[in-house]
């Protein structure tokens, strides 16, 4: 692969000037007095960290165009320019990679998918390098430097290392991810796990933005969950920090690949679900969408299965409520497609399992598709690229 743009810093490297650009990126544009209400800062720190990202022309001031007519000059309002620098993110599963270009606001561009040839890792990195390398060939026709590549993989990722210290679907162990991505595509790169890099988004630009504590539970091929704690994605001293999929749920079920009996994953997860149906039905069941379609057949036995998967997320749910007290946890994940079928059950459990005023949690599902998740992993390379507190 040929070498990407030379690395650019971030023309500021202090606290303030973090927050005063994340505040304008997720909630802007904004008057440099909203930005200040927002970010806690007086008017001098504003202007003090206004002016060399404007004048690096990462941030862009103006007259507020759409304003009513009043007296007096329009208000100017300040936003960050997207096109300013681009990003990439992939998300590896264990049978693709999802690649996308995103620009500074982490709007996606350009998208792509490639499958996997084989799970080891200089396979899977060999398809990344191509996968980058046409990103970078779509990047260089806009005529923008890549600043950063960010990569979600699931399983037990230290970011701060960019190691992958266990993923399941991959059947990873340490593996140190970032060092040999960057040797191959010669661009800074950020290492998350995956749920967390897509509460990154959420928080910078979802449905978390604007809260202080929310959580994202991830329901599919796993159950995971990504905690914001006042304000900042928590890992957890061993990165391992919202594990609700193996919070233990019925000690006397299934046994779970982790160890334990009766893991919200081991109940809950879609080869959980499809080992259950099987037994359930004696039939077939070739994937998830197969026993999605059993139970909309109302199949004898098949509904019970989603049933019970409703009730350990909903259990799971609500320990996270109980222990951390969020103003929303966000459901998404491929599992949604059969929401219908266990939106009740989760509801109940929760309600019945929350204690007090934790059962006010706004509970909310939103669908995304797998490219939100490689637009989570950007947001973690805009992040790293922007804050140098983050690793």
């Amino acid at each position: 692969m040929q070498p990407a743009l030379r690395p650019e810093t971030f023309p500021v490297n202090t606290p303030a000037a973090s927050q005063i650009f994340t505040t304008v990126l997720s909630h802007g544009p904004l008057t440099r007095l909203e930005v200040g209400r927002r970010a806690g800062l007086s008017p001098a720190a504003v202007t003090k960290a206004v002016r060399p990202l404007i004048e690096a022309g990462y941030l862009v001031e103006g007259a507020d165009e759409d304003a009513r007519p009043s007296l007096g000059r329009p208000a100017n309002l300040v936003r960050v320019d997207g096109g300013r620098a681009l990003f990439v993110g992939l998300k590896m599963t264990g049978d693709e990679i999802i690649g996308v270009l995103t620009d500074l606001c982490c709007r996606i561009l350009v998208s792509r998918h490639t499958p996997l040839e084989g799970r080891d890792p200089g396979s899977v990195l060999a398809s990344a390098a191509d996968l980058v390398q046409e990103l970078l060939a779509e990047a260089a026709g806009l005529g923008v430097g890549v600043l950063g590549l960010g990569v979600a993989v699931s399983g037990d990722v230290d970011r701060g290392e960019g190691t992958v210290r266990y993923s399941p679907f991959l059947e990873w162990h340490d593996v140190p991810l970032a060092e040999l991505a960057a040797t191959i595509t010669g661009l800074p790169v950020t290492v998350d796990n995956d749920v967390r890099a897509l509460t990154v988004a959420e928080q910078w630009f979802g449905a978390g933005a604007g809260l202080s504590n929310f959580a994202v539970v991830t329901v599919g091929a796993g159950i995971g969950c990504g905690l914001v704690v006042h304000g900042r994605v928590v890992a957890g001293a061993h990165g391992v920090a919202g594990e609700i999929g193996h919070v233990t749920v019925d000690p006397a079920g299934p046994p779970c690949h982790c160890g334990n009996r009766g893991c919200v994953e081991a109940i809950a997860s879609d080869a959980a679900i499809i080992r259950r149906v099987r037994e359930a039905t004696g039939a077939e069941v070739a994937d998830p969408l197969h026993a999605v379609e059993l139970a909309r057949q109302n199949v004898a036995g098949v509904r019970e299965v989603y049933a019970a998967a409703g009730d350990a997320i909903g259990r799971g749910i609500a320990t996270v409520a109980n222990l951390l007290g969020p103003e929303r946890v966000i459901i998404s994940g491929e599992g949604l497609a059969a929401y219908d079928l266990f939106a009740e059950q989760i509801r109940d459990a929760f309600t019945a399992a929350a204690f007090g005023s934790a059962a006010r949690c706004d509970v909310r599902t939103r669908p995304l598709p797998f490219e939100e998740w490689a637009r989570g992993a950007a947001a973690t390379a805009i992040q790293s690229f922007i804050r140098s507190d983050t690793n």
